[in-house]
């Protein structure tokens, strides 16, 4: 599969040079495994623990009105939904953003986005290790335990690490309960709010009427990362049954509950609890448990505890998720050539890419260590706004161009180009309030991600298609006992008979079989033989894909 493009000043030319290989050689994906009720539980888990930490932040900003800002922050997501539903249903594969720039902006901006992805995703995924720990001191106080923290965080790190490796059916396993107890318990607090002595619906209708525009802006930046699960599930697009069908349909009924939750708890949260509590009266600093406190004011300490608990639990629940989509567009990259062939190899007994994995877990633990809470959601929404603009302007290109390239995916975002113009408009005008660190943060990005492209992916990204039609004239059918030969050295190279080859084992059988291509391009042969789109080639699948072509 080509993954470079030449470079063009125009539009038309960006275009052409991306989308004659759009909807037929995005395949290269693992095994498909996730129905619609996963999806959803997969997003929802990435999103969820949001409604754990942003309320006190936003309402130190803007006051008891927050509820607006989660309002005006979703229909700001809403566009890039669309978009990416869209997307998602014509691209199914792993990767998600990346995949999507990459095929419309071509492998520099691919490059780009997908490593800035990879950190906004880790950074988010620690965002929530680190924040559980405001919730684990009241557990830990009420029971009067002692506990390093820290060592807790990482040690949580470690184990979400391994359960990924071990497969998506594990990390779906372990969220589908945890999902269900964090909807359950907020609902309940929603509904034992009412009850309260002190409950008054004025405090939060007067504070989004009272409240400036800039401080309503800048909130709904700030709690923009709330969002960000909503299309993280794209990541794993690979690994979705019917991914035309269901991605959109989970990614939009994700954010249908994800935009009402965020909203009537941030509500209700300020119309039972009177003054300003989102302050710690000892310090004045903002305090990072506000579900807890919610949930003691409506319902007792004890039940707070026990709110406390599932807090923390849904924080992991996230953290693992988190690790799932980042390490995808680690592996995504490297399937288009652009960063090192490891990075795609495929675990031969779990079948997950475990150095992707591996890595983004590391990066994970040095984020825990190093870099403060209040900075990591800055840095993750400013990051994730950036890339929803693009990803609204990515659907725009390809809609214009859909005639000439055959841009026609089973599922088309409605309102088109309104909806997405105001994406792009709202986007940007939400960014300018983010901060200095967000701007830094994607200024490093594209520093780090041109290097990396410059330095790697440029000399190894395939060109053309070359080597693929070179391949395929070599190969085709020419006698039986050729085509025996050819069967029994795949067998060969087949270690642990588990009727298929990864990318490495097929370049072993290629080279005992003669065939002389440099690495990248039998990477590249791999990735358009992977038709079944499981990460791995099984050997009739490699034979009818090449040595029938002379027969088409």
């Amino acid at each position: 599969m080509a993954t470079s493009r030449p470079s063009s000043k125009s539009l038309n030319s960006h275009v052409d040079a991306l989308l004659d290989r759009v909807p037929d050689k995005i395949k290269n994906t693992l095994s498909r495994t996730i129905g619609l009720a996963g999806v959803v539980i997969i997003s929802l888990s990435a999103m969820l623990p949001g409604i754990f930490i942003t309320p006190t932040f936003a309402a130190e900003i803007m006051g008891p009105g927050i509820w607006f800002a989660f309002l005006l922050a979703a229909s700001v997501v809403l566009p890039a939904a669309i978009s990416k539903s869209e997307l998602a249903s014509g691209m199914p594969s792993s990767g998600g953003s990346y995949v999507y720039m990459e095929r419309t902006y071509g492998p520099l901006i691919g490059t780009i986005s997908g490593l800035g992805l990879w950190t906004s995703f880790l950074l988010k995924s620690a965002f929530a290790l680190i924040g559980f720990s405001a919730y684990f001191v009241v557990v830990t106080t009420y029971f009067d335990i002692e506990m390093d923290i820290l060592v807790l965080s990482l040690s949580a790190l470690v184990l979400i690490t391994i359960v990924n490796i071990l497969g998506v059916k594990k990390v779906k396993a372990i969220q589908t309960p945890v999902v269900v107890a964090t909807v359950s318990l907020l609902l309940f607090i929603c509904a034992a709010a009412f009850f309260v002595d002190d409950f008054d619906i004025s405090r939060p209708i007067d504070g989004a009427l009272n409240t400036d525009v800039w401080s309503l802006a800048e909130a709904s930046a700030f709690v923009f990362v709330a969002y960000a699960g909503v299309t993280k599930v794209a990541a794993i697009g690979g690994e979705v049954k019917n991914p035309e069908k269901n991605l959109p349909a989970g990614i939009m009924l994700s954010l249908l509950i994800a935009t009402v939750l965020y909203s009537a708890i941030a509500f209700l949260m300020m119309a039972a609890i009177p003054g300003e509590w989102w302050l710690d009266p000892t310090n004045g600093e903002v305090v990072e448990n506000p579900i807890f406190i919610f949930a003691e004011e409506v319902a007792g300490t004890k039940f707070g505890i026990f709110a406390a608990i599932i807090s923390v639990l849904t924080m992991i629940s996230m953290a693992l998720a988190g690790i799932l989509a980042a390490s995808r567009f680690l592996f995504a990259m490297s399937r288009d050539n652009l960063l090192p062939q490891a990075l795609e190899d495929v675990n031969a007994r779990f079948e997950t890419p475990h150095f992707p994995i591996l890595i983004t877990g590391i990066a994970m633990g040095l984020a825990i260590l190093f870099v403060p809470l209040k900075d990591v959601v800055k840095v993750a929404s400013g990051f994730k706004i950036m890339i929803f603009i693009m990803i609204n302007t990515c659907v725009i290109i390809l809609r214009q161009t859909s005639k000439e390239h055959d841009w026609n995916p089973s599922y088309k975002g409605p309102l088109y180009p309104f909806m997405h113009i105001w994406g792009v408009v709202a986007g940007a005008f939400l960014l300018t309030f983010i901060g200095q660190k967000a701007f830094i943060g994607g200024g490093v990005a594209i520093l780090v991600g041109s290097a990396t492209y410059y330095l790697y992916g440029k000399k190894h990204a395939v060109v053309s298609n070359t080597p693929l039609s070179t391949f395929k004239n070599q190969f085709k059918f020419k006698s039986q006992s050729e085509h025996d030969k050819r069967l029994s050295v795949f067998h060969a190279a087949d270690f642990g008979g588990k009727n298929h080859l990864t990318c490495r084992e097929f370049q072993n059988a290629l080279s005992a079989l003669g065939f002389t291509f440099t690495s990248d391009e039998s990477r590249t042969i791999f990735h358009n033989a992977d038709s079944d789109e499981n990460g791995v080639i099984d050997i009739d699948e490699f034979f009818n894909t090449f040595e029938l072509i002379e027969e088409e």
